[in-house]
């Protein structure tokens, strides 16, 4: 109890704190992109629900994680070299999550830009089927950065309650964003297609740090938002547009 309150006392602490939740929120972008566009496949009544499942799963990870520090400080440690690099279990789960989202990205731009491929994605009766898949890869994904999300907290504060509220805020910024966004994502179509892009340089980024090539995370958000700026002007320019050619008829 004194210790807590030596921490609540304690203005690094409170630094660290907030440092930390943004972080876990920007972290969480990646987490909640996926989770919209994959809850977007399913027939509109298991949407939301889905979605809560997802994010859930995804507190009940990381918090799973942080009881388990001593453990998960020791996945940072080399198993095996090759090609001068030493792979550690945390390369090794970013390398197989940073491949199924390239993977999952891919595909999804390949149904996205081929019509026909639709057609599979509303068989009827395989609604069960699509709802378990949709929460096995959420759950993949999940662990993936949930791992990152925790690791990340580790190295930035040794103090555990601050990672436990850290992450607490991230997960229920994430429940509170999940559903505009995803009704955002739906509304429209190039954002989908940019969703996807963004899928797909988060998963090429797990791959490059799981073999050893720090990618720095600023560069990364900054080349998301200054994309996903361009496309708010690209939107409101064709809604203008759309308004003059409305008024001129």
């Amino acid at each position: 109890m004194d210790s807590t309150l030596a921490l609540m006392q304690d203005p690094a602490a409170w630094i660290a704190l907030i440092t930390l939740v943004v972080m876990e929120v920007v972290l969480g972008i990646d987490n909640l992109i996926f989770i919209s566009i994959l809850t977007n496949k399913l027939p509109a009544e298991h949407r939301v629900r889905a979605r809560r499942i997802g994010i859930g799963l995804a507190l009940i990870m990381r918090l799973a994680l942080l009881g388990t520090i001593a453990w998960i400080v020791q996945l940072t440690t080399p198993v095996f070299e090759a090609f001068g690099h030493g792979y550690s279990w945390k390369d090794m789960i970013l390398i197989a999550g940073g491949l199924f989202l390239v993977w999952k990205a891919t595909k999804e731009i390949h149904h996205n830009v081929d019509p026909i491929d639709h057609k599979e994605d509303m068989v009827g009766g395989a609604v069960t089927t699509s709802f378990a898949s949709a929460i096995g890869q959420i759950l993949v994904l999940d662990l993936v950065f949930s791992i990152d999300s925790i690791i990340t907290a580790v190295g930035m504060t040794p103090h555990l309650p601050i990672m436990v509220i850290a992450v607490l805020v991230a997960v229920t910024v994430m429940l509170v964003a999940a559903t505009p966004l995803a009704n955002f994502i739906e509304k429209n179509p190039t954002i989908v297609m940019l969703a996807l892009a963004f899928l797909l340089m988060i998963g090429t980024t797990l791959i490059a740090e799981g073999m050893g090539f720090h990618v720095p995370k600023g560069y990364i958000y900054a080349a998301m938002a200054f994309s996903a700026l361009v496309e708010v002007l690209n939107m409101i320019s064709r809604r203008a547009r759309q308004g003059k050619g409305t008024g001129g008829h």
